[in-house]
């Protein structure tokens, strides 16, 4: 089995052309595991999140990236938030069934896809691309092509290895400052598409460029970690709770004695009682808003 979930970067010694691989099966593991999603879903967060994972390294930024696919389909939202550090979390929500073999239209109805990508330093960015393809990854091409008119092709597996839920991809981009051949880049992405799930799924990095690529020369840099994480906290569910009217706190308290904030990223709960939530007013009284 290869190692933890990683986002490589290769480049081409002999062409204007640079790729990546990211897995992150585990990570896509733990997104999962508070959810019981329809089959159709899992496997559009999964690719959401292969993608995400790539773009992040690709659009060289500082900061947040979120990444989501709306519409008025029986598929509300599909959302994954990350950063530049590879940190993932993600999440599904539904409006009607999903039916088996559906497909992105048929889950997402008349929607689109919107990149965020918020740096640390400097502007907010936001780009939105109409569902045109009939894949997550045809869409994201058409994205690249209108955004960055760089050629960039996607190639994104999901699917079941070792009894486990995975997902893995590759993504390769003609290099901004040096126009290569066309046709050299349509070799590089007919060699990267016949690439399998399970080889991506169960080898090594430098493995799958050899298999792919093993006329060419490849230089493949030191990976970057990919990880499941929640940025939730009590201290942030206080924060929020702080923002709504007291009788409105009130009335769920008197209701269910408790208030239970739940996260819907990562499944955590975290509970506030009738005692807690006067702490918290004693403790924000300024934060208090009627």
């Amino acid at each position: 089995m290869a190692n933890h979930d990683q986002l490589h970067r290769y480049l081409f010694e002999n062409y204007a052309v640079r790729g990546e691989l990211a897995t992150v099966s585990e990570t896509f593991q733990h997104m999962l595991a508070n959810h019981d999603y329809p089959a159709a879903v899992k496997t559009l967060l999964g690719e959401l999140l292969v993608a995400t994972s790539l773009l992040t390294a690709t659009l060289k930024f500082s900061g947040d990236i979120t990444v989501q696919v709306q519409g008025d389909g029986p598929l509300k939202l599909a959302v994954i938030n990350g950063n530049h550090q590879q940190q993932m979390r993600g999440v599904a929500r539904l409006q009607g069934e999903v039916t088996q073999g559906s497909s992105l239209r048929e889950m997402v109805g008349n929607g689109y896809l919107v990149i965020t990508i918020t740096p640390t330093e400097g502007e907010r960015y936001q780009g939105v691309v109409g569902l045109d393809g009939d894949t997550l990854a045809a869409c994201l091409e058409n994205y690249f092509q209108q955004s960055e008119q760089l050629p960039t092709r996607l190639f994104i597996r999901t699917g079941e290895h070792e009894g486990k839920s995975c997902a893995a991809g590759m993504l390769l981009q003609v290099l901004p400052s040096q126009q290569g051949s066309r046709d050299d880049f349509d070799h590089l992405a007919q060699l990267t598409a016949t690439v399998k799930g399970e080889e991506l799924f169960g080898l090594a990095a430098n493995d799958v460029l050899y298999r792919l690529y093993h006329q060419e020369s490849v230089t493949l840099y030191e990976p970057q970690p990919v990880e499941f994480q929640c940025h939730c906290s009590r201290e942030r569910c206080a924060d929020a709770l702080m923002t709504l009217a007291e009788s409105e706190i009130q009335e769920i308290l008197e209701q269910d004695g408790q208030i239970d904030m739940h996260c819907d990223y990562c499944g955590s709960h975290y509970l506030f009682s009738q005692s807690d939530i006067a702490a918290l007013r004693q403790a924000r009284p300024t934060q208090t808003l009627h």
